[in-house]
């Protein structure tokens, strides 16, 4: 008989920003017992550094019609459109379940949401807490309600290794340690994996942790050739390299100047655009970066924000801040359903480890944080419906599926899978040891167009065929490069 898990529980959660602390929440509200493995202290995940906000049509002029439409028109014809519809439907209700758990988001004086414009969107749909600390105050607040449940277990700070398998179905994980925590269901949260790129706003941890340990375990992957490039993260300045300024400073109207000090394209057009033209702009000047002019905007709506730059010695109220793009955010990820259902029978994925299809080709602004939330509380539900274990199971792996980037893979993805690729730069990554490059470099080779966060120097225009058509990259086997696919989801 193969020795005994060190803990059994109903739903176990591996990761603890946005997506896995409302899952967990959401879990055990509704009666499960719940263990939460998280590789930093609560509190203290990427999600605790987002500016964004939560999108969701909240004001009397918007509607769900009218958001979805802005999702689509920004994903570029790759939407899936019934991921779309749950989200621009359930988020209103997902703001405010988020107030009555306790987060006070911004308000004018009567009370009365505050709701910010930022790019993609036709109306002013981003609710934030704190200015640009939405986050830090989500997260805080989150992690204030899981610790205090006596139905949820957290292991702090402990990582998880590899998903335990058993007769192909999930049936838990186990950390770096060796403890092994079998679970009914498994849901990963771990973040995306734009840490893999040598230039990031993210955290170094932030290198496909759940996207690897999914994958080790035979789930597949989707649409990793589209990355989001933000196109303000801060340049060239020591200790605040990629530290991230929030489009929300422009829609309240910063500035994107050439080294001419001249407007070079709309600051509130979809965020593929702006990066693009960012980009292009450093190009043909032959400089590392652009000007972000903040200096009619009001410093105290974020104070984050500007306390850091002055902190490095820049006061953006007098001075415009050199920026540059940034790798920021993975649109792809473990391909799932509207539930976060993987191809593995028991295994979840939330957040940006999971690739529903919402986001396409470039994912609109804030809409991020409202996907941890609509369907971090899907996931949970559909997770309280799994079966009881077999009384016997397969040992437990040993070994990590966790691989960290190497500088030189790193270096590799930001020269061979940036804002612009071609075929002989995606051929290269095929090769590269690590399994997370390989399938973006294989992903990114099939997709013969231009579409959102994709630019194919060599094919640089959108294939229409290609609409609703999302690639799908299969398990690896051995170190060969992985296979990749082409499946239609619905429009």
């Amino acid at each position: 008989m193969p020795p005994a898990p060190d803990a059994h529980t109903d739903v176990l959660v591996v990761g603890a920003g946005a997506a896995g602390l409302y899952a967990a929440l959401r879990a055990a509200r509704d009666g499960a017992r719940v263990t939460v493995i998280s590789a930093t202290p609560l509190a203290e995940t990427a999600s605790y550094w987002a500016q964004g906000g939560v999108a969701a049509a909240l004001a009397v002029d918007d509607s769900a019609a009218a958001h979805l439409a802005d999702t689509e028109r920004a994903g570029r014809g790759l939407v899936r459109r019934s991921a779309a519809d749950v989200l621009c439907r359930e988020a209103p209700d997902a703001v405010s379940d988020l107030e009555s758990l306790g987060v006070v988001f911004d308000a004018d004086r009567h009370g009365r949401l505050v709701l910010g414009l930022e790019g993609g969107h036709t109306h002013r749909r981003v609710v934030h807490a704190g200015g640009s600390a939405t986050g830090r105050r989500l997260v805080r607040q989150l992690s204030a309600k899981l610790v205090a449940h006596p139905a949820v277990t957290v292991m702090e700070p402990t990582r998880a290794s590899a998903v335990w398998t058993s007769e192909g179905r999930c049936v838990g994980a186990v950390t770096e340690d060796g403890q092994a925590v079998a679970a009914r269901a498994t849901i990963l949260a771990c973040g995306g994996s734009a840490a893999l790129w040598s230039r990031t706003t993210n955290p170094p941890g932030s290198v496909g942790v759940g996207a690897q340990l999914a994958y080790a375990a035979g789930a597949d992957l989707a649409d990793l050739e589209f990355v989001q490039f933000h196109p303000t993260a801060v340049a060239g300045i020591p200790g605040r390299e990629g530290f991230l300024v929030t489009e929300a400073i422009r829609g309240e109207g910063a500035l994107l100047l050439d080294g001419r000090g001249e407007r070079f394209v709309k600051e509130l057009a979809p965020r593929d655009e702006v990066a693009l033209a960012v980009w292009r702009t450093m190009k043909e000047e032959g400089t590392d970066h652009v000007l972000l002019d903040m200096r009619e905007v009001d410093p105290g709506g974020f104070p984050n924000v500007v306390g850091a730059l002055r902190e490095s010695g820049l006061d953006p109220a007098t001075t415009p801040i050199p920026v540059s793009p940034a790798c920021h955010y993975t649109m792809g990820g473990v391909a799932c359903d509207l539930h976060g259902a993987t191809s593995v029978p028991g295994l979840y994925v939330v957040g940006e480890t999971a690739c529903t299809g919402l986001h396409g080709a470039n994912r609109l602004a804030s809409n991020s944080l409202a996907e941890c939330i609509v369907f971090g509380g899907r996931a949970a539900r559909a997770a309280l419906d799994a079966p009881a274990l077999p009384g016997s199971l397969d040992p437990a792996p040993a070994g990590s599926a966790v691989i960290p980037p190497s500088r030189e893979t790193r270096e590799a993805l930001w020269r061979h899978a940036g804002l612009e690729r071609d075929a002989e730069g995606l051929h290269a990554l095929r090769d590269d040891p690590h399994p997370l490059a390989r399938a973006i470099g294989a992903a990114a080779l099939s997709r013969e167009e231009s579409r959102g966060a994709h630019r194919r120097l060599d094919h640089p225009e959108l294939d229409p065929t290609l609409d609703a058509v999302h690639t799908v990259v299969g398990p690896l086997e051995g170190s060969a490069p992985p296979p990749a696919h082409h499946e239609r989801w619905d429009g």
